[in-house]
């Protein structure tokens, strides 16, 4: 007998399906297969309820669900992974980490390269604390509001995305216990929402981010259509805006914000140059962070050797001053 199981059904306007006691790589190929034709699926998971044979829940619980969106006049997909303690204490009441993914990947990215079998990991050796992550899909919006106003994945996100979360899940509801993290155009929203909402977040980390004040043609010809939220022609003034320097120069103290950042050395994108640039920047203004160059480039590889240090840096964030877990990371400069 397994000790797992999967859930699907539905939660007034959602449909979703749920995981518990089994490790994410064991169930990604059923996942996949339930998800293929995702809108389909979604659908016959609202009328079907599939069970495997199950026992007390020990390990951590999936699930994935979709949120109707007014202000995105659609459904946005999202998954949550739930330590092992959330259903030991229905009393208790958890840190919440925001992942954002990278350009072509989606909301179930950390589940399929192995991200949440390392938080797992971690969990068990005590080197993090308990904390919920979510992860929204995010297409290909660069998390913004699109210049044409079709797509307002910014305001979606901050007004709807997070509340929406937050009353379902049993979330601290603090700034300190609210944190953001992303990988590449996840990085880029991840530092973008904590510069421009620093009263929302007390922690934020990124991970080869998108970082170019202007950017290079090269880059524009590669990203082709992926973006088309910064205007069709590409608004060069309109991407300026919206970057984490540009917001950084706006709002320079980011209230006590705690920030972690890192790239590979050797970034397919350039992107090692921007991280550089970023670093200067926080420091030319005394804004406290660390961020690290290590040798790599812009690749999932990348992301999996360095994913756990940002994980006890929000670890650290979410842990109250008299709990420590795991020591600080030397700075790489």
């Amino acid at each position: 007998m397994n000790d797992d199981q999967i859930f699907s059904g539905t939660y007034g306007s959602e449909s979703w399906i749920a995981w518990s006691g089994i490790r994410a790589a064991t169930i990604m190929e059923r996942f996949r297969r339930l998800f293929q034709k995702r809108g389909r699926s979604i659908t016959l998971a609202a009328l079907t309820l599939a069970i495997l044979p199950i026992s007390a829940l020990a390990a951590n619980r999936g699930e994935a669900r979709a949120l109707q969106s007014k202000i995105m006049g659609r459904s946005v997909h999202y998954s949550v992974l739930l330590p092992p303690s959330y259903d030991a204490d229905a009393k208790r009441r958890y840190p919440v980490l925001y992942y954002l993914h990278g350009l072509g990947d989606n909301d179930q990215s950390l589940l399929t390269w192995g991200g949440w079998d390392l938080l797992e990991q971690l969990q068990e050796k005590k080197q993090v604390v308990d904390f919920i992550v979510v992860a929204p899909d995010g297409g290909h919006s660069f998390y913004v509001n699109a210049k044409d106003g079709r797509e307002r994945y910014e305001d979606f996100f901050i007004q709807e995305f997070i509340p929406a979360i937050e009353q379902r899940y049993r979330t601290m509801g603090t700034r300190k216990a609210r944190a953001i993290t992303g990988i590449s155009m996840g990085g880029y929203g991840a530092l973008r929402f904590a510069f421009r909402y620093p009263k929302q977040f007390g922690s934020v980390s990124a991970h080869m981010a998108v970082l170019a004040e202007d950017l290079p043609d090269g880059l524009k010809s590669a990203f082709g259509q992926n973006l088309s939220a910064f205007g069709k022609p590409f608004d060069a003034q309109f991407w300026k805006r919206n970057t984490p320097f540009t917001l950084l120069r706006e709002s320079p103290g980011l209230n006590g914000l705690k920030i972690y950042f890192d790239c590979g050395q050797q970034d397919d994108y350039g992107f090692a140059a921007g991280t550089q640039e970023l670093h200067d920047l926080l420091k030319k203004h005394g804004v406290p962070h660390e961020y690290h160059l290590y040798p790599g480039r812009h690749s999932s590889e990348y992301v999996a050797a360095h994913l756990a240090d940002s994980l006890r840096f929000h670890s650290r964030a979410f842990a109250p001053s008299d709990q420590k877990t795991a020591a600080p990371i030397r700075q790489t400069k």
